[in-house]
């Protein structure tokens, strides 16, 4: 289950765990967890850490304190992979602890600033550490590349508009097409205005250096208070769209939905008919979200290829207790991931892990209702999903498939694997998916 350098292969042999007593996690901490070996520690910090989240749940806080006290004791933000990854679940649990007391909750993070310059910098880390999204990249490219073959006035919306480098490689592929550039669009959303300046700069000069007909309409705003309307999508043009780990933010119950008589209202700025919501079954029930919503919204701007990417993994179930076993295994993948690029003392994968994958699991962990975003969904969920709003798979080609796999060959993570399923694309950490692509079509009604 651990190998001889610390990683971890926490996916392989859960049942594992049952090798420890259910009578452990209520123990006082005492000398002899010094001692373990690191695959024996690797062992008991699991089952620590689903001790105290079935404390947790069930509202045993003082249980859940000394399960806290002995996790303490084994974990370290600096040490092997399950050591770190233990110490950044047990601060989710007792974040999720604190909240049941708001004043102190509120007073311990009354100082806590957050400065827009570090999420940006951690994100480009990301970026230039993992192969994930560069392979969504290329990927996403081919496919419009394919779907916009002879069109002459091309619109692409990305609405996570954060890298430069994906958008500037297809401005240099449609110049070299045979039948000429076309007339390129692009619409770029981010909530912060930097950013989308900064893309703006690199993409602009880059038309200009390969004398394309370029516009670059930035939109400031997160996703899931896009008004669809600012799009400004044109009749005559064709239209692609890019969402690169969004779509989950807007799975989260919306209490902005206004259910009226003539149809249904969002408050995010967009709206579908009540006929086309009702095709969900979600629509049956008193909770909504802003997904089905947007979805709607989507499809009715009749792009001619939407590219989605997104985390596959189950992290959106409503017990706690699954969500933390299920989220163990994708973010233990990820820190062995990270591990095997930079060194265990390099200060940018400890920054990735603090500021990236760290508070993605104290949102999983520790939020609940509307302030839980990171709704993480496996990629048969999402063909259900994109099924229901109107969109049809579409298979994505030899090329496409061949582009990514050379992409990865050229890359240092051994681990990494990507496999062919069902016409989309699934990245992983040995066998673990950690994330998916796939492509989409409007189909009529």
């Amino acid at each position: 289950m651990f190998q001889d350098d610390g990683s971890s292969s926490v996916t392989s042999t859960p049942t594992l765990v049952q090798m420890f007593p259910s009578g452990m996690g209520s123990q006082s901490p005492y000398p002899w967890l010094k001692e373990l070996k690191s695959e024996e520690r690797g062992l008991c910090l699991i089952h620590l850490l689903l001790t105290c989240a079935k404390h947790v749940a069930s509202g045993n806080f003082e249980h859940a304190n000394i399960a806290l006290d002995q996790i303490s004791h084994l974990s370290s933000p600096e040490g092997d992979t399950m050591q770190r990854i233990a110490s950044y679940f047990a601060e989710a649990l007792a974040n999720r602890i604190l909240k049941t007391w708001p004043g102190i909750y509120k007073a311990l993070h009354s100082t806590k600033i957050s400065f827009p310059s570090d999420n940006i910098l951690v994100k480009k880390m990301f970026f230039e550490y993992f192969p994930y999204l560069k392979i969504a990249f290329v990927i996403t490219n081919q496919v419009i590349i394919e779907a916009m073959e002879g069109e002459k006035i091309v619109h692409v919306v990305d609405l996570n508009a954060a890298e430069p480098t994906q958008w500037r490689s297809l401005i240099r592929d449609l110049s070299a097409r045979p039948e000429g550039p076309p007339h390129l669009r692009i619409t770029g959303v981010h909530p912060q205005k930097e950013v989308l300046d900064q893309m703006a700069r690199v993409l602009i000069e880059e038309a200009e250096k390969l004398d394309i007909p370029f516009q670059f309409n930035p939109i400031v705003s997160k996703i899931e208070n896009l008004d669809i309307e600012k799009l400004n999508v044109k009749t005559g043009e064709a239209l692609a769209i890019s969402s690169v780990l969004q779509f989950h933010s807007l799975l989260a119950p919306d209490d902005e939905v206004v259910k009226s008589k003539n149809g249904v209202h969002f408050n995010g700025g967009f709206s579908a008919c009540q006929d086309t919501a009702s095709s969900s079954p979600l629509s049956s029930t008193q909770t909504s979200t802003k997904i089905d919503g947007f979805l709607n919204a989507l499809r009715g701007l009749s792009p001619k290829v939407m590219v989605v990417a997104e985390q596959d993994s189950n992290h959106n179930n409503s017990a706690l207790m699954e969500r933390l076993s299920e989220s163990l295994y994708f973010y233990a993948a990820l820190f062995d991931c990270l591990e095997s690029t930079l060194p265990r003392t390099s200060m940018e994968r400890m920054k990735v892990e603090k500021m990236l994958f760290g508070e993605e699991i104290k949102n999983i962990i520790s939020c609940e209702g509307s302030e839980r975003k990171e709704r993480h969904e496996k990629l048969e969920k999402w063909v259900q999903r994109l099924d229901l709003a109107g969109f049809r798979c579409v298979p994505l080609s030899y090329y496409a498939l061949l582009q990514a796999r050379r992409l990865l060959q050229g890359y240092s993570c051994d681990g990494c694997r990507i496999k062919e399923e069902n016409g989309c694309v699934v990245m992983c950490w040995q066998d673990r998916p950690l994330f998916s692509v796939s492509a989409w079509k409007t189909c009529r009604r």
